[in-house]
């Protein structure tokens, strides 16, 4: 996951105050976590906090974090996809390959696309190209998930080893490389400019969620789910930290604003230089571990997008055909197809930094939603049984609500005016579609007929 602390660092209020704005996240996404952790002791399957929110709050408030969550997911894998196109163009440049840079680089630009030099490009806005290799590695990696979820699993065990590796490997080295100047001032933004930071990167924690979106396919998921929710959080955490303090600390953070792979553009820097020419060969390793570490969130965020429209479809909310299982693989094979479609073809034309926002707000929102949701069964069924129980009572909810909201606070104005309209068009599809031939319809019309005779 090396690309997504990266590809914020030059954001405005980010800065080498980043990992201040990461430790933020960490505490906001801890509290949440345990609250997700609650939930999936309760409720064990499929759907992730589409399915919590259904138990707890009722079906229109599912629908509506459903819909988020379809956004969610995909804005995040488009920024990822993005990130992993950016590191294979780092590898061609280490390789020596020249290649025409429209076919490997977003049609739309915001800041442009400039070298090491500093020369444009590109000028920021429209070009005439697209991401192939973005596209790519969605549509393989689809494929990869209709074989099925165990083999997905095995390879993605192997790919979070050596991405770990890469990110360990980045630390050591980097530590020698640091220069104190780059560190002051620390936070040349105050802490408005740390929760402006937090609220850009907060995507890059989105990956506890997709552990409960697979909860049916777990052996014990009342055991396992929060087990697995509360480590990724603490590892991420040291490792996100630790990469962001190291980055800042080898380069200006101005030297990386907007880049899509931040980590091997500092390695380069560095290794062009006389006291860093060995470098050179660290730079391929975790440029290799980078690579394979974004073919890992691709695969585990695509799985999760792909279990939403699943679970959505079973409860009635979208058309059947999302939940048909593939009669060899026994997978969601057309929910798969589709999220991978929906995410690959904006992944060749937008850049990073436009997919990072849309994803946090909807993160920020399903996350509140979880946390409301906790309190809620809390009131409505104190006696049932929990595999895994949110300590301080209503506390830990409350404070994770409170934190959240003030994280999406921190966004910028557009993101909301975008989110807004895409949950307006999710309202009309629920009351024109879905809410005729959701579970509880035929009942209600039951009813209604008998109370007409």
């Amino acid at each position: 996951m090396i690309l997504h602390h990266g590809s914020v660092a030059g954001r405005p209020g980010a800065g080498p105050a980043l990992a201040l704005s990461l430790i933020l996240v960490a505490i906001v996404c801890g509290l949440t976590g345990l609250c997700y952790a609650e939930l999936a002791s309760m409720i064990p399957i499929a759907g992730s906090a589409y399915t919590y929110t259904y138990a707890t709050l009722g079906e229109l408030i599912a629908w509506i974090i459903g819909w988020d969550l379809i956004l969610e997911y995909a804005f995040s894998n488009m920024s990822v996809s993005v990130g992993f196109a950016a590191h294979v163009v780092d590898l061609i440049d280490w390789l020596g390959i020249k290649m025409d840079p429209k076919w490997l680089s977003p049609a739309y630009l915001p800041l442009g696309l400039q070298d090491l030099a500093g020369h444009d490009i590109y000028q920021p806005g429209w070009h005439f190209g697209f991401n192939i290799p973005a596209f790519l590695i969605v549509l393989i990696l689809t494929v990869i998930l209709v074989r099925g979820i165990r083999e997905s699993a095995r390879t993605n065990n192997i790919m979070v080893l050596v991405k770990i590796f890469a990110i360990l490997l980045f630390i050591f080295f980097g530590l020698s490389f640091i220069h104190p100047g780059n560190y002051h001032p620390f936070v040349p933004n105050g802490f408005p400019g740390v929760l402006a930071g937090g609220s850009i990167i907060f995507f890059t924690y989105i990956g506890f969620d997709s552990v409960s979106t697979a909860s049916e396919e777990c052996r014990d998921p009342k055991r396992d789910v929060p087990i697995g929710i509360i480590a990724t959080l603490v590892i991420c955490t040291l490792l996100y930290v630790g990469v962001a303090a190291i980055l800042t600390g080898i380069v200006p953070w101005q030297s990386i604003a907007g880049d899509a792979a931040p980590v091997v553009t500092a390695l380069k820097r560095i290794s062009l230089t006389p006291q860093g020419h060995h470098l050179h060969w660290v730079r391929l390793a975790v440029l290799l571990g980078a690579i394979v570490g974004m073919i890992s969130s691709i695969l585990v965020f695509q799985l999760g997008q792909a279990r939403v429209w699943f679970a959505m479809s079973r409860d009635r909310l979208l058309p059947d055909i999302f939940s048909s299982l593939n009669p060899k693989y026994r997978t969601p094979a057309f929910a798969t197809w589709f999220a991978g479609i929906l995410v690959a073809i904006p992944s060749g034309l937008f850049d990073v930094g436009s997919f990072a926002e849309m994803s946090n707000i909807g993160t920020l929102f399903a996350f509140v939603l979880v946390s409301i949701g906790v309190i809620v069964l809390r009131r409505r069924q104190p006696e049932r049984h929990r595999g895994f129980r949110v300590p301080f009572g209503p506390v830990i909810p409350v404070l994770s609500t409170l934190c959240c909201l003030l994280l999406m606070a921190g966004l910028p104005a557009i993101t909301w005016v975008r989110f807004f309209v895409w949950l307006v068009i999710g309202l009309f599809v629920y009351f024109l579609y879905s809410r005729k031939r959701s579970e509880f319809a035929p009942k209600t019309e039951t009813v209604a007929t008998l109370q007409g005779r």
